[in-house]
C-alpha cells in the first residue's frame, strides 16, 4: 500500500479491523456449531439431563433432532446454510 492509498484510507482502519474481528468470530462459530465432538458432547449432555429428569422424553427427543440435524449439516440457527 503507497503512502498516498495509506493516509486516505486512514480513517477507515478501525472500521476494517472491527469487520475482520467479526468474520473470525463467525469463522469459529461456525467451525464450532459443525464440529461432530461437540455435537456428541452435547448428545450425551441430553441424555444425562433426560435420566435426571432435569428433561422431559419430549424435551430430550427435540433437542437429540436438533442435534443431529446440526451433525449432518442441517440449517444453523442464523439460517445460512442448508
Amino acid at each position: 500500500m503507497g503512502l498516498i492509498s495509506g493516509l486516505l484510507t486512514w480513517p477507515v482502519a478501525p472500521a476494517r479491523g472491527v469487520a475482520w474481528i467479526a468474520e473470525q468470530v463467525l469463522d469459529e462459530a461456525e467451525r464450532q456449531w459443525a464440529d461432530p465432538g461437540a455435537v456428541e458432547r452435547a448428545l450425551v449432555d441430553v441424555d444425562a439431563r433426560r435420566a435426571s429428569g432435569e428433561l422431559t422424553d419430549a424435551e430430550a427427543d427435540e433437542l437429540e433432532e436438533e442435534l443431529v440435524a446440526r451433525l449432518i449439516g442441517g440449517p444453523d440457527p442464523g439460517g445460512r446454510h442448508g
